[in-house]
């Protein structure tokens, strides 16, 4: 087993602009529930039309890279709307309710083989990286440090993707310190006592869900600029990987959800390099290679059970922020 090779292959998650799509997509689902209380069981529904956005936009119509960007970040703020305005008067169950049917209605549709030309249905979309690649100011090559070492359209996705990151977490901690976000929070506690203030709570509510819709639209567009749009990527289990990370490093925080990323990533990454091995010299004789997969997501299953039931709050949350949660 070379255990050197397993470890080289789980640090190069850290940057991977899977990593960091996932990153965004907690930041947004932070908004949503950490600071709203708004129980979004659809983020791979939002993740989907960011990434579908960008990729229809540009093989379809040929728009530009920033123009495609757009396209699929303005997708989120219908979808916000069309799930919250039904929804959102509603107790919170029934916006989790929505949302993850939702979710499962917009990978079925690009699915469908009604749409091939267009979708790519069960296929997907690829090629459609050409006009952002073509913008790579980097020289062409492969070059960085040890288990960093990734071509120059790869760097190009990963500095896109950290500066995106950091504006949002910028913009997040703005939005959060600012009377919006102490209203928000009030909201999250108790929505009725808000309520009796004169504030639209309706309004506020909807604001949130699109703002995060949004930041999590933006994640799986950066997800796409690395590698190409499935829609059996956009499952329900993609959701839960994100509420995981989320929950591992903390709801209600700003930085939180950038930690739990990227620890789960590298968890997992880890996991699906160390068993494996493990089965190949003898270690696990019960298990084959393709069932040692499996049990990744069984472990990662168990951790989300253990995180929620001994640490709700998460490395970085403070256990008062979640009070609502009870």
């Amino acid at each position: 087993m070379d255990f050197l090779q397993i470890l080289n292959n789980t640090a190069a998650q850290i940057l991977s602009p899977t990593t960091l799509g996932f990153v965004l997509a907690a930041i947004g689902l932070s908004v949503h529930f950490g600071f709203a209380g708004l129980l979004n069981m659809g983020v791979a529904g939002f993740m989907a039309i960011g990434a579908y956005g960008f990729a229809i936009s540009t093989l379809t119509f040929g728009l530009p890279w920033p123009l495609a960007v757009l396209v699929g970040l303005v997708g989120a703020v219908l979808f916000s709307l069309v799930m919250g305005i039904p929804t959102l008067r509603l107790r919170g169950d029934y916006l989790a309710i929505v949302t993850i049917a939702a979710a499962e209605v917009v990978r079925l549709l690009f699915l469908t083989s009604t749409f091939r030309e267009t979708t790519g249905s069960a296929d997907g979309l690829s090629g459609f990286q050409a006009s952002f690649r073509a913008s790579n100011p980097l020289p062409a090559g492969t070059y960085g440090i040890g288990p960093w070492t990734y071509s120059s359209n790869t760097w190009w996705v990963i500095i896109v993707g950290l500066i995106t990151i950091v504006i949002v977490v910028l913009f997040v901690w703005l939005l959060m310190s600012s009377p919006w976000g102490r209203v928000i929070r009030g909201i999250r506690e108790d929505e009725d006592a808000v309520r009796s203030l004169g504030k639209n709570v309706f309004a506020f509510k909807m604001q949130a869900l699109i703002v995060g819709g949004v930041i999590i639209a933006a994640g799986g567009i950066v997800t796409a600029m690395g590698t190409n749009v499935n829609p059996n990527v956009y499952v329900t289990s993609q959701t839960f990987y994100v509420w995981t990370a989320l929950l591992l490093g903390g709801a209600a925080t700003i930085f939180g959800p950038v930690l739990g990323a990227v620890l789960f990533w590298v968890v997992r990454a880890f996991l699906s390099n160390l068993l494996p091995a493990l089965v190949k010299i003898g270690w696990l004789p019960f298990l084959s290679p393709q069932q040692s997969q499996m049990l990744v997501f069984v472990l990662v299953g168990v951790a989300l059970m253990l995180l929620v039931i001994f640490r709700p709050q998460g490395i970085l949350g403070n256990k008062k922020e979640l009070t609502f949660v009870r």
